[in-house]
Formats: structure tokens, sequence, C-alpha cells
């Protein structure tokens, strides 16, 4: 009896991080030099954090943040608007077997950093990390 490897809980196959790998990167080129011919779309200035492959390669979600952060709600939906555009020009720049269907999600990885960040600022954590660091000899 054959294993279902989808039903698994292991990581990401190294084909999918590297076809994660090559989307991001291309999909970050593609809006880098403007070849999605929507003037809204081309204002902006879109970082591409991550891409995650679905392991049959036919879904990709692609998690983008403008930069500096403004525009947060606009940038998913003019995305999402365009996505046929950016799924042809990427598919003729990454020469795919199958271009994935690509769906658009707001990267909050770095705000969860800020959060992070202001937790370890806090006095009664700090004071905590200290006692451990006090008691743990090395």
């Amino acid at each position: 009896m054959a294993k279902n490897r989808f039903s698994e809980n292991k990581g990401p196959s190294q084909r999918q991080l590297r076809v994660a790998e090559l989307i991001r990167r291309t999909l970050s080129e593609v809006l880098m030099r403007g070849e999605i011919h929507d003037p809204d779309l081309a204002r902006m200035s879109i970082t591409v954090g991550e891409v995650r492959v679905t392991p049959d390669l036919r879904i990709a979600t692609v998690f983008v943040l403008p930069l500096g952060g403004e525009g947060k709600d606009e940038v998913v939906a003019l995305l999402a608007r365009n996505k046929y555009e950016i799924r042809r020009a990427l598919n003729k720049a990454a020469q795919l077997k199958h271009s994935p269907d690509l769906r658009f999600m707001l990267d909050d990885t770095f705000d969860q950093m800020d959060a992070t960040r202001k937790l370890f600022e806090k006095d009664e954590v700090r004071r905590d990390l200290e006692k451990d660091d006090e008691s743990d000899p090395e």
C-alpha cells in the first residue's frame, strides 16, 4: 500500500522550496521592472517576502508588503486584479512547466518582529531573561 505523502506533516520538499524561490525572485524582478501595465501598481514599490507552493506545485501563495507599509489594503487588491497578467509574465520569465495559480497575502512578518522586539524590551521580560542568564552555568 502506497503512502499518501500529502498527509504527512513534513516540511516542504526541496523541489517546492526551489520553485518557490524561483517564483519569488522572478516576481520581484517583474514588479521592479514595471512589466505589469497598471498605473496604480506601477507607482507602488512592493516587497515579495516569501512564496509558498503546494506539494503539487499548482498553487503559489505570495506574501507581499508595500515598501514603507503604506497602502497595505490596496496592494493585495491590485495584485489580485492583475493576477493573470502577472502569471503570464511569470511563466514567460521563469519558464515553468505549469504556471501556478497565484494567491496574494499580506506579509505580517515585520509586524511580528516588531511585536517580539517590544516584548523583549519590557522590564518584566528583561528581568526574567537576566535571571535565566545568571542561573545558567555554561
